[in-house]
């Protein structure tokens, strides 16, 4: 009889609060969550910072190409122009392939780069501002569309 007892109490569960093999299961189930979240808004921070990082690079290519460009004068047209900068900045290459693809993904269009100068220092401002495409975990934690914004200055040197 008394086996019995202890058989049913143990089969059903009553022992469990008592016994130590499941606190593993149970510190498993309170952590893992945690631990992933964490892990997501690595990774997503990460992509933030590299999409920053290629724009960045971007802008830099379009300032260092325009820096270099010859002035329009009456002996010769210039050899560059802004489109092909912005060209440059939003694939990285000055004569992109027809299926080419950004640098960053979500970037929607070259004409978002503003281009201003030389100014009378000489100064050439690459700028843009583009929107960051979201994974569902921002969307699920409630956050705000992100913005990253850019600008390179360059000094124009010409030929």
């Amino acid at each position: 009889m008394m086996a019995l007892r202890n058989f049913v109490r143990q089969g059903l569960g009553l022992g469990f609060w008592s016994r130590q093999e499941g606190a593993v299961l149970a510190e498993a189930l309170v952590a893992v969550p945690f631990v992933t979240l964490f892990a997501a808004g690595i990774l997503e921070f990460g992509n933030i910072f590299w999409e920053r990082m290629q724009i960045d690079a971007g802008l830099r290519d379009a300032g260092r190409y325009l820096s270099r460009c010859r002035p329009a004068s009456a002996t010769y047209e210039p050899t560059c122009n802004e489109a092909s900068a912005r060209t440059i900045a939003f694939y990285g290459t000055q004569s992109p392939a027809a299926d080419a693809k950004p640098r960053v993904p979500g970037w929607k269009d070259a004409a978002d780069i503003t281009i201003a100068g030389p100014d009378a220092d000489g100064i050439i401002t690459v700028q843009t501002a583009h929107v960051y495409q979201t994974s569902p975990l921002f969307g699920w934690l409630g956050l705000d569309a992100i913005t990253i914004s850019s600008s390179h200055e360059e000094r124009y040197m010409g030929w």
